[in-house]
């Protein structure tokens, strides 16, 4: 192994924090979105989102700890390989290969939940528009 080897996670890391960091945006403005509609009327679908939204947040943070952690082991294994410790630069990049890989099934997780928030508005409009009819 030689510094090339870990230096080829670092762009794919840096994306994907990148990407995480976007989702929680978009999930911050959904937040502050669904804080009108329930000042305006509380309602099921709100509290159903409020949940929703509450286990996205904790996994994206937990996405974003892992990708961080990853970073971090891939940057302390590149500089092990610089000092000659091959084998234990080895070991810290399988773990940040490991913590890499957590963190994308975690991503797939939250993606997963995000579908059934779209469910659940689009539940509220089926309703809304039955029971205009």
């Amino acid at each position: 192994m030689d510094l090339t080897t870990p230096a080829l996670l670092f762009p794919a890391i840096s994306l994907l924090l990148l990407a995480y960091t976007n989702r929680f945006l978009v999930i911050a403005q959904l937040i502050r979105q669904l804080h009108v509609k329930y000042q305006e009327r509380a309602h099921d679908v709100v509290l159903r989102q409020i949940a929703n939204l509450r286990v996205r947040v904790m996994l994206i943070r937990r996405m974003q700890e892992m990708g961080v952690g990853a970073f971090i082991l891939c940057a302390l294994s590149m500089f092990l390989v610089f000092i000659k410790l091959i084998f234990i630069a080895q070991i810290i990049f399988g773990f940040s290969i490991f913590m890499l890989v957590l963190s994308l099934l975690v991503s797939l997780y939250e993606i997963v939940i995000s579908t059934k928030a779209i469910e659940i508005e689009m539940e509220d409009m089926e309703q809304t528009l039955k029971d205009q009819e």
